[in-house]
């Protein structure tokens, strides 16, 4: 039997993150700081149902009626309430190619933070991607109940041949970038809808080996600068691309021996993290190349989704071992895991959580009586405790009677004796 030893977790801060799994549920996990910090399912959406496997997941977390769109594998978008799970609009993408849904599934989904100038106050800006390479730009009207709704569209290609396999559009939005297997990732502005940038595949190696493309993941590394981006491959390395400086990668950092699955970048502007297919998630300092650590607690199947959290110093990983995991950034150790029972896609974090509900009677009432009952309750205590107090001195006054008497009577028995 092999030596096997518990973590004990230390629990995370109050956070809110959605879950997308192989079977088109969709679950919310809220950490309270009430609840000690461990993580729970509270809510589930959606009935299990394979054909409704979630390929890609994007949040709106804005304050006012905030929004999460998920592009499912029957070729259904959907764009649902991010706190209660409503549907509000569901639209068809089988009409951008001559194929079924199956053969030019979506792998890029985008939904827009900003408004747009062309779009109203009701309606939310959609980008998605297809695995042939038909990007499309919606704004779509969102209802407030589920009626059929009006919808303007933008579609291009942004690969001849080969298939998309990521797309990513930076902190702006003005920009998306794209790549895949046979594609090189390209750059796009969106205002415009034409391609600004082309990578340029890497040389052959000393031993005269081409590596061929096949981009896997692919991220922005600043909010403030889109020119520098980063791309995981399937031979197991991240490439970082200035597009203001060359075609080809700046920095090219190879890690493990499994294909890139999951690259994220960190608000600071200069760090990722990644993950690969055999479950390892680390961190690098892109700039440098260096490995700053892999994070403790080793995953048991291939990582395909990590989230950074905007405020908190968490990121979230997921993936084909159907465990949603919390890490610290600073110590990379293992805050808590939740068990969620289907494969993993994508996961996401609501920004706009925050544990400031009041449970108990004392949440209903008015602030004057709130305060009056906390008066009583401290009231109370202080008598509990003067009352302790007293049935001590009692109690050690009766012991010292009892002394005396004894004393008393011992002193007699001596001198009757005498």
């Amino acid at each position: 039997m092999p030596r096997t030893s518990k973590l004990e977790c230390p629990g995370c801060p109050p956070i809110r993150a959605l879950t997308f799994d192989v079977l088109g549920l969709v679950k919310v996990i809220e950490a309270r700081s009430k609840q000690g910090g461990v993580p729970k399912v509270v809510e589930r959406w959606g009935e299990p149902d394979s054909s409704r496997c979630v390929l890609a997941a994007s949040i709106n977390d804005r304050k006012i009626d905030p929004l999460v769109v998920v592009a499912r594998k029957s070729g259904l978008i959907e764009v649902l309430s991010s706190l209660s799970g409503d549907l509000r609009v569901s639209i068809s993408n089988a009409g951008c190619a001559d194929l079924r849904p199956e053969d030019d599934a979506i792998v890029g989904l985008h939904v827009f933070q900003k408004q747009r100038l062309e779009s109203s106050s009701r309606s939310c800006t959609l980008l998605t991607c297809t695995t042939k390479g038909h990007a499309s730009m919606r704004s779509i009207e969102v209802p407030t109940s589920l009626v059929d709704s009006n919808s303007s569209s933008t579609t291009w290609n942004v690969c001849a041949s080969g298939n998309i396999l990521c797309s990513k559009v930076d902190a702006n939005e003005d920009y998306a970038l794209f790549g895949g297997k046979g594609v090189e990732v390209n750059v796009w502005d969106l205002d415009k809808c034409t391609k600004i940038w082309t990578a340029k595949s890497p040389p052959k190696n000393s031993l005269g080996i081409f590596t061929p493309t096949w981009f896997t993941s692919a991220t922005f590394l600043s909010k403030d600068d889109h020119r520098k981006l980063v791309a995981g491959t399937n031979s197991h390395q991240v490439h970082l691309y200035d597009i203001s400086a060359q075609r080809r990668p700046v920095i090219s950092v190879d890690f493990r021996e499994t294909p890139i699955k999951a690259v994220t970048e960190d608000p600071d502007g200069h760090t990722i993290y990644l993950g690969n297919g055999s479950g390892d998630l680390a961190s690098v300092d892109i700039r440098t190349g260096k490995l700053l650590g892999c994070f403790l607690g080793k995953c048991s199947g291939s990582i395909r989704s990590i989230a950074r959290h905007p405020e908190h110093p968490v990121i979230a990983s997921c993936g084909l071992d159907s465990y949603v995991r919390f890490w610290d950034i600073k110590s990379r150790q293992l805050l808590s895991a939740v068990f969620l029972k289907q494969h993993l896609t994508n996961v996401v974090f609501d920004s706009n959580f925050s544990d400031e509900e009041v449970t108990g009677f004392v949440a209903d009432l008015k602030p004057n009586e709130a305060a009056d009952v906390n008066e009583i309750a401290v009231d109370e205590e202080e008598l509990q405790l003067v009352k302790r107090k007293k049935a001590s001195k009692e109690h050690n006054g009766s012991k010292k009677l009892k002394s005396k008497k004894k004393s008393k009577r011992l002193k007699s028995e001596s001198i009757d004796e005498s």
